[in-house]
């Protein structure tokens, strides 16, 4: 059997009792693992595990529990079941670290799925819109599959792999997963420019995906000589980049090129980063070491939250007890802003969910997890304002959160904080 095979004969290679990792976000090589699946069957106990991914995850069938056991290091909308549902775990980790845990043999690897661009006159292939703890998997792993697709976009950097790393590639042509741009509502347009008021010319940015990062970015057209390092970037930084607002010509980490992990976005964000020198994509060992975020001058992140306690505890992995997404590189970030000369870390989030029920909390519900602790939080953003935590008391804290608080919830959270520390 060559190189180059079926996605059915591919994945053959996978026993019972393996461990595969699989390529996340929008790389996500889902032919790769519906064949997989199909061999469900065959297989007793193979463990799947992966960041967040995109696409249909039918190995995450709970009918499917004997074949298949998933190990989420982020938790995705089309696997988030498996946690009730007995087939699935979480593995808490940095997104910095990820990549450590496969090095250090902490899990070992048989098999890892892949997506990439078709090898180039001298042999490579780009793992194109995700590298995150990829490269990693691809070093560690017993076998390499890769689904070789040539709308996968070439990108630059860290995830360039020569054809003798991987031992079968199935061809595809398929179109890369996306998300367009979602509409602002009123709410997350105040938060942006509440956002884009804190960050000054020449600041480093970082932030995530969704239509508050989007609004933030909608107000620095008039900003100069932005950077960007940041775990991921969707379509907003487009137009920042091609009107010279974003140059990243004051960072000191790749000065002159963005950087990222992943990406995720429209075509338009695709076609823009396809053989695009500016764009750099890097390890999540790099682009998420603190170590390194750090020594960006004016570094800004800008991350969000499920809920806020008025103590500046931030929960933004789970709600209450139940496992949502994950821990991700948001500590990462916040550290490294924290860190830097002239750094801001931001925490934006609306005052309250879509059923009405405040975000800003007297305390964090019951089995919540804390992703970012009391002491690394500076500023907390809703449509109602700024909080600024740094160096303040806890009572200055509350009074603070309060006010950015959706006025008709300011009062019960007030009350709740102080009931509660008298009965104890």
């Amino acid at each position: 059997m060559g190189k180059y095979v079926t996605a059915e004969e591919a994945v053959k290679i996978v026993k019972s009792n393996d461990r595969v990792y699989v390529q996340a976000a929008a790389a996500t090589p889902t032919i790769l693992t519906k064949a997989l699946t199909e061999r469900a069957s065959e297989l007793k106990n193979v463990e799947i595990c992966h960041l967040h991914t995109e696409g249909e995850a039918p190995y995450a069938n709970p009918e499917l529990s004997e074949s298949f056991h998933v190990n989420s290091f982020f938790i995705g909308k089309n696997v988030r079941h498996t946690l009730q549902a007995g087939n699935g775990s979480y593995t808490p980790v940095f997104l910095s670290e990820l990549p450590h845990l496969f090095r250090k043999k902490v899990l070992k690897l048989n098999v890892v799925l892949i997506h990439v661009s078709p090898p180039d006159r001298h042999g490579y292939c780009s793992l194109g819109v995700s590298v995150e703890a990829t490269l990693a998997a691809i070093e560690n792993a017993e076998y390499v599959i890769a689904q070789v697709n040539p709308r996968m976009p070439r990108t630059f950097g860290d995830g360039v792999i020569h054809v003798s790393e991987i031992n079968y590639l199935v061809e595809v042509d398929i179109p890369i997963y996306g998300h367009e741009m979602a509409l602002i509502s009123p709410e997350e347009d105040r938060i942006g420019t509440y956002v884009a008021s804190l960050i000054e010319d020449e600041s480093t940015l970082q932030m995530g995906i969704g239509s508050i990062p989007n609004a933030a970015l909608t107000k620095l057209i008039h900003h100069k000589n932005l950077g960007l390092h940041t775990e991921m970037f969707s379509d907003g930084v487009v137009d920042l980049i091609e009107n010279d607002v974003i140059n990243c010509n004051f960072k000191s980490i790749a000065r002159g090129r963005a950087l990222a992990t992943f990406l995720i976005g429209s075509q338009r964000l695709y076609d823009f980063v396809n053989d695009n020198p500016f764009v750099e994509m890097r390890e999540s060992s790099f682009v998420n070491d603190t170590s390194v975020i750090r020594r960006n001058p004016k570094m800004v992140a800008i991350n969000s939250a499920i809920e806020v306690d008025v103590t500046g505890q931030v929960c933004a992995d789970s709600i209450g007890a139940k496992m949502y997404s994950g821990v991700g590189g948001q500590m990462d970030f916040i550290r490294g802003a924290s860190l830097s000369a002239g750094g801001k870390a931001i925490i934006a989030l609306p005052s309250i969910t879509k059923r009405g029920e405040s975000r800003i909390v007297p305390f964090l519900r019951q089995g919540a997890g804390v992703v970012t602790t009391r002491s690394h939080v500076q500023y907390v953003v809703t449509e109602y304002g700024i909080a600024n935590l740094y160096g303040k008391t806890l009572k200055q804290r509350m009074d603070d959160l309060v006010k950015i608080a959706h006025p008709k919830h300011q009062e019960n959270i007030e009350k709740g904080y102080f009931d509660l520390l008298h009965k104890l």
